[in-house]
């Protein structure tokens, strides 16, 4: 479809500016459409008005002679062509819409012309009867095919192929409507006369109905062209001035010729300049309504029908009933598609408020109900007979999702889903609550929940999802009578998850009464962690790394106790973990990590670098992933002045194995300088392709492999056996070029063993215990030789060895 755009260059003061094609989508409305003048309204109506009132007043008092009633219908339609002009030459519009008007221009000169020779030669044969229009018939004729061409021809936008049955249903119902009132209006009475009509009088009578018909079908239920759609129906309407003053005509003779030229024959241009102005004014508009034209039609057609059964009929009376029907039967086929698709509509809204309603209540990974409607059933279920209400946790989730990526692990939820749907089948509501939780709902006494969990732990411990995967899951179980609160439910099954997990995973807890003080106590522990580190109740020690062949401090381990104002020394055991679960590792581990640089960097300047080699705090897996941590190093040893090379960070197995951010996060530490420790090697997944992917410096030998390593005699297979895992860690550290220490010595006759199989640094409580950094400090200083030792620090007696 082509656009327009205005051409002003050129124009001078009041210039009409051109229209020129082109694809100029970009005007707006008021700039393709000035405003509609209303002076061609205006004059039309005050053609008609003055015509009617001519007429009343002639009937009523005899004013004026009858010939005057020949001049208002070509002065009407000569106003007409003025304004379908002026619409072609002032608005932009579109090849199609042009063709129209101009068709529609063409119907309106030959119209005025027709009707203007036909007023004058009736003047002229004044005070006879009017001549026989053998001039003006062809002209008018002639005007009404253009119309016909026109309403034939203009495009009045796409359908989809849904609406084209109901549009060609709607066009036949009208257009037979139509063809109805026409038999009904010409042809019966044409046939009743004793004298039949004239053949101008049958022409135009049939070709303005055909008009009006072909018009009205065109524009029945559709979304609208370039042409407006109510300006396509006042264009058809027009014609029926002219069919009804040519059947008054015909039926009453020259009697009503004037009531025809005064007052019907002056509506047709009125149709047409109303026309005109409703499409300059639509501005482009496309609206698309329901039309109402067949059931109209019906009820125009029923007048005909009712009136026709009580008369005699003859040929004509019986092809108006045939046609009734036939438009009632056309009218009811186009209702019936109106049910179908209102059944269709209404369908197809179910369909989708049963989607919303299933989206709503189900879990969009996996196909299980949420925890929305799995607490909908849970207090249905209490609200009649009580329920038990099993809680599965899958143990270590977050690895997957941390080492291999959340498609995978999105993967093993979708295969653990499929297994717990299939193992629960009909003994219970299968759910997924959130994350790697899931929740089973148990209402029939008969099943034993016992039982079930067994099959959902052997099930999921197998091989999942399309990756093969090995996982384990931990579960709780909390049986409730009816009249139980719902929350009440839940926290129990989470009481029970919560013992199964600290009982070592990969098992199951049937809640007890009195489970839920240690959870309690664990929340309660967790809120004054928070307020702990608020009010500053954590410190630092350190325990000292020593040389075993020389019995000097080399290095610290920096370790966090927390001084709780009524609970005393809490110790590690309870509150690290209790500092993961909660995400409160993140900022105790900051501090750590900031007071160790501290500390450390002080040393460093008082005792320098033989003596301070290293100071390592733990770093947790939460702590690596925080997209921080870097940058918490970074600002540690910036704001403290410590070397990287000084800093070393102590890392679990299990830490280090979470994905790309932490090996990421690893490689740009390793870039500063920042030593990598790895701790408690040999008890986690170690292996040697681990240390040549983690750009790890020393390698911390677990407590486990030094505990009872004197016991045997040196040399003996007992001995061999016992001390195999310490000796295959040295020899692979060697070869890789790493430190080693060994942790947990707590003798000597460990010290000296470890120190034979090739051990240079140990740790321990035979060794030195963890300290304040007052005793740490008083420590280096003692193992300090004199000449190096600061003048205000020298000691009475100088002491070489390391003890605590």
């Amino acid at each position: 479809m082509h656009a327009y755009i205005f051409r002003a260059a050129g124009c001078g003061a009041g210039a009409i500016p051109t229209v020129t094609p082109r694809t100029a989508d970009f005007l707006s409305v008021t700039d393709r459409w000035p405003p509609a003048p209303r002076r061609y309204v205006y004059a039309t109506c005050g053609i008609v008005a003055l015509s009617m009132l001519w007429y009343v007043a002639g009937l009523l008092v005899g004013a004026g002679p009858e010939i005057l009633a020949y001049l208002p219908a070509p002065i009407a339609s000569a106003v007409g062509a003025v304004a379908v002009a002026a619409l072609l030459r002032k608005i932009p519009m579109d090849p199609a819409a042009r063709q129209f008007w101009r068709l529609i221009l063409v119907l309106e000169v030959c119209v005025a012309l027709g009707r203007g020779i036909f007023c004058v030669q009736t003047f002229a044969t004044y005070p006879a009867g009017p001549p026989a229009p053998l001039i003006s018939m062809p002209l008018l004729l002639a005007g009404l095919l253009a119309a016909i061409v026109a309403l034939c021809r203009v495009p009045l936008g796409r359908v989809d192929r849904a609406d084209r049955w109901k549009q060609w249903l709607d066009r036949a119902v009208a257009f037979g409507g139509c063809i109805t009132l026409f038999v009904f209006a010409v042809v019966a009475p044409l046939h009743h006369r004793p004298d039949p009509w004239s053949m101008g009088a049958v022409l135009m009578a049939g070709l303005t109905v055909v008009m009006s018909a072909i018009g009205i079908c065109r524009v029945v239920s559709v979304p609208g062209g370039p042409v407006d759609r109510v300006a396509v129906r006042l264009v058809a309407c027009s014609g029926l001035a002219t069919a009804v003053y040519a059947m008054l005509n015909a039926q009453f003779g020259a009697g009503a010729a004037t009531l025809g030229q005064a007052v019907v024959l002056p509506f047709g241009p009125l149709l047409i300049v109303l026309a005109v102005h409703r499409h300059w004014s639509a501005a482009g508009a496309r609206t698309q309504r329901e039309s109402w034209l067949p059931y109209l039609t019906v009820l125009a057609v029923d007048v005909p029908l009712v009136v026709t059964v009580f008369l005699p009929m003859h040929w004509p009376d019986r092809l108006v009933v045939v046609l009734a029907v036939a438009v009632t039967l056309l009218a009811t086929a186009r209702q019936f598609v109106a049910y179908r698709e209102n059944r269709r509509l209404i369908r197809a809204q179910r369909e989708s408020e049963e989607r919303l309603r299933h989206d709503a209540t189900h879990d969009a990974l996996t196909g299980l109900p949420n925890r929305g409607l799995f607490r909908e059933r849970l207090a249905a279920a209490l609200g009649a007979e009580g329920a038990t209400v099993v809680i599965v946790d899958l143990d270590d989730f977050r690895t997957v999702n941390e080492s291999l990526g959340h498609e995978v692990g999105d993967d093993l939820l979708i295969a653990v889903a499929e297994e717990l749907r299939a193992t629960v089948g009909s003994a219970g509501l299968p759910a997924r609550l959130g994350g790697d939780e899931f929740a089973v709902l148990v209402t029939d006494p008969e099943v034993c929940a016992e039982d079930l969990v067994a099959r959902i732990t052997t099930v999921l411990g197998g091989s999942l999802s399309r990756h093969r995967l090995l996982m384990h899951a931990s579960a709780g179980i909390a049986t409730a009578p009816a009249g139980t609160a719902l929350d009440h439910v839940m926290r129990d099954a989470d009481t029970a998850l919560h013992a199964a997990k600290q009982r070592g995973k990969d098992n199951w807890v049937r809640f007890a009464a009195g489970m839920e003080r240690p959870v309690h106590a664990d929340a309660q522990l967790g809120a004054e962690l928070r307020r702990g580190l608020d009010d500053g109740e954590f410190r630092v020690v350190y325990q000292p790394l020593v040389d075993l062949n020389r019995n000097l401090v080399t290095g610290v381990e920096a370790l966090v106790r927390w001084a709780h104002p009524t609970r005393g020394m809490v110790s590690p055991a309870d509150f690290i973990p209790v500092a993961e679960r909660t995400g409160l590792i993140v900022p105790l581990g900051r501090f750590v990590l900031r007071e160790t640089c501290r500390q450390a960097a002080a040393w460093l300047a008082e005792f320098g670098p033989e003596v301070v080699q290293k100071a390592g705090p733990n770093v947790s897996a939460r702590q690596l992933h925080d997209p921080d941590f870097v940058d918490d190093v970074r600002a540690a040893l910036a704001d403290s002045g410590l070397p990287g090379e000084f800093l070393v960070l102590e890392l679990t197995e299990s830490a280090v194995l979470r994905g790309q951010q932490v090996s990421r996060a690893l490689h740009e530490l390793h870039g500063m300088g920042v030593r990598l420790a790895l701790d408690d090697f040999g008890t986690g997944e170690s292996s040697l392709s681990l240390l040549r992917a983690f750009p790890a410096s020393i390698v911390k030998l677990d407590k486990s492999f030094v505990d009872g390593i004197e016991l045997d005699e040196p040399g003996s297979p007992a001995a061999m056996a016992r001390q195999a895992v310490a000796r295959a860690v040295i020899q692979m550290a060697g070869a890789l070029d790493l430190d080693t220490v060994a942790e947990g010595i707590e003798n000597a006759e460990q010290a000296e063993r470890l120190r034979q199989l090739g051990y240079s640094l140990g740790q321990g409580f035979h060794l030195a215990k963890p300290m304040s950094p007052e005793a740490v400090t008083r420590m280096l200083a003692d193992q300090m030789p004199a000449d190096q030792m600061p003048a205000d620090q020298m000691p009475a007696d100088q002491h070489h060895t390391a003890a605590a």
